[in-house]
């Protein structure tokens, strides 16, 4: 074990990273030796990191990661695969939604979703060229419709950044100048670390299996299950051998506030009362809580509130338009919204593929900027993706209260469905982190009250855990039925990024 990693990993990070060593070793990569061998064919093999908020997961996943790049093994991005080797070795590090693949990559991380490893980009050939030479695979090409600057201007973005398509953009290139389409992968990879593995479903899980020959699992066992797996989660099954749990690194958190209510919950003698007094005695203590009074409208544009009940969410969404004086039949630019899937038929898979490969994603979070060129198409933000603002074909839905069909101001035939996203449940939240968070306390008592328990624990403290650490700095934990007025309009100017440059427009594929 190197020095660095002994400096900073506590000893039970340290034991789950020997743990990881054991099983990679077994598979032909030796850390300690910085040795790597082809694959064999040994047995598959699945490991979980468990451990609460706080307790160092992500420091882990990152000390793994710059450990297996410094022996030599092959990154894969999603963004590009140059024509692999047989002996290379991969490694592939996953989230199940753009956001908490975001988080990663802020870290230094290079971290793509689930789905731009089951689906791999085509390149057109000609561009395809200078990914690999990027990559080292290949010498620097003649282009001369882009010229020696166009190129330079690549690399220097490449040598900072490991984004092909950063790079091809540095060179004035747009996606869908050098990505053609996209393919199911064929090819099995080697090594896979998957984050936020508590919110995989089992089907997510058997294709992860199929694919990778070694998966590590991250996972916080304290969060909310995927809805309809019955309060379990995907690492529940394995055998007590290969879980490792991982404990609140104390010296890295021990002066923050909003990880002691967090922990806090874990007492089964707690009760709701008693935590909600906790909460009002740190906001004495330390700004980063706060007991508030009302919800600030101002932060919702952003930061959605934090629910239980569908019908408290779609009341403060409604609240939220009203303060802004929005018209029923039109969004207004900077209104949020939620991703809720694509409505598209079998036969544009391929158009499905490249909606989903833009960010396009179930539970991706957007702004509205705008509609389109063309009738139905919305220009959008797109947080956490590497090209946030793109246009697409939409379905905006806004729900109503006491009506079962929702009101539709942009519809496309087809294409990507939204939701408001100014208030949004908590189980759609997790593997989203923000700033500032406020969590809509009066539905977390209804919860307390109804009685409700999930795997053995109550659900309003499962709930509880999970609203709160999403907040990064500071947690708004509102306690009364009320909405403040916004301190102005709303406003797109403060999202970088180019006007979208493409659109992605939905046609017959015979």
């Amino acid at each position: 074990m190197n020095a660095v990693t002994d400096l900073t990993l506590s000893e039970d990070q340290a034991t789950a990273r020997a743990r990881v060593c054991e099983a990679l070793a077994s598979a032909g990569v030796d850390l300690d030796k910085g040795v790597l061998t082809p694959p064999g064919t040994g047995p598959a093999q699945t490991l979980a990191i468990l451990g609460k908020a706080g307790s160092g997961k992500t420091l882990l996943l990152a000390q793994l990661y710059r450990s297996l790049d410094g022996a030599g093994i092959e990154i894969v991005s999603g963004d590009f695969e140059p024509r692999r080797r047989r002996e290379r070795r991969s490694l592939a590090i996953l989230a199940p939604t753009n956001k908490a693949a975001s988080v990663l990559r802020s870290r230094g991380v290079p971290a793509t979703t689930i789905h731009r490893v089951l689906y791999t980009p085509v390149y057109d050939p000609e561009y395809e060229k200078i990914a690999e030479w990027l990559e080292g695979a290949g010498p620097r090409p003649d282009m001369p419709d882009l010229g020696d600057t166009a190129l330079d201007r690549a690399k220097a973005f490449y040598d900072t950044v490991k984004s092909i398509p950063g790079a091809l953009a540095a060179a004035g290139l747009r996606g869908s100048d050098f990505i053609k389409g996209w393919k199911r992968r064929e090819d099995p990879l080697d090594i896979g670390f998957i984050d936020e593995s508590s919110m995989l479903d089992a089907r997510q899980m058997e294709d992860l299996s199929e694919i990778f020959q070694t998966l590590v699992l991250f996972g916080d066992p304290a969060q909310l299950a995927p809805v309809g797996q019955s309060g379990e989660m995907v690492f529940d099954t394995l055998p007590a051998a290969q879980k490792l749990e991982l404990h609140r690194v104390h010296r890295q958190t021990q002066d923050n506030p909003i990880l002691d209510l967090a922990h806090a919950l874990s007492d089964p003698a707690l009760e709701f009362e008693a935590f909600e007094r906790m909460i009002e005695q740190a906001a004495r203590r330390d700004d980063r809580v706060v007991w508030a009074q009302r919800v600030e409208s101002d932060l919702m544009a952003r930061s959605p509130v934090l629910v239980w009940r569908n019908a408290t969410r779609i009341k403060l969404i409604h609240a939220f338009r009203a303060a802004h004086a929005a018209p029923e039949a039109e969004l207004l630019p900077g209104e949020p919204l939620i991703c809720d899937g694509l409505e598209l038929p079998l036969k544009h898979r391929k158009r499905r593929i490249d909606l989903e490969a833009r960010g396009l994603i179930k539970g991706a979070q957007c702004v509205y900027l705008g509609p389109g060129k063309r009738p139905g198409f919305s220009r959008l933000h797109v947080f956490g993706a590497e090209e946030p603002q793109v246009s697409a074909a939409s379905i905006i839905k806004i729900e109503k209260e006491g009506e079962e069909e929702p009101f539709i101001p942009y519809a496309a035939h087809m294409g990507a469905a939204f939701l408001h996203g100014a208030a949004v449940t908590i189980h759609k939240a997790q593997g989203s982190q923000w700033p500032e968070v406020q969590v809509f306390a009066p539905d977390l008592y209804a919860a307390a009250r109804a009685g409700r328990t999930e795997a053995g624990i109550p659900l309003w403290k499962r709930l509880a855990y999970v609203a709160i650490t999403r907040a990064e700095h500071r947690l708004l934990w509102v306690v009364r039925n009320r909405l403040g007025r916004p301190s102005g309009p709303l406003r797109i100017d403060d999202l970088g990024g180019a006007p979208a440059p493409f659109a992605l427009e939905l046609q017959d594929e015979g």
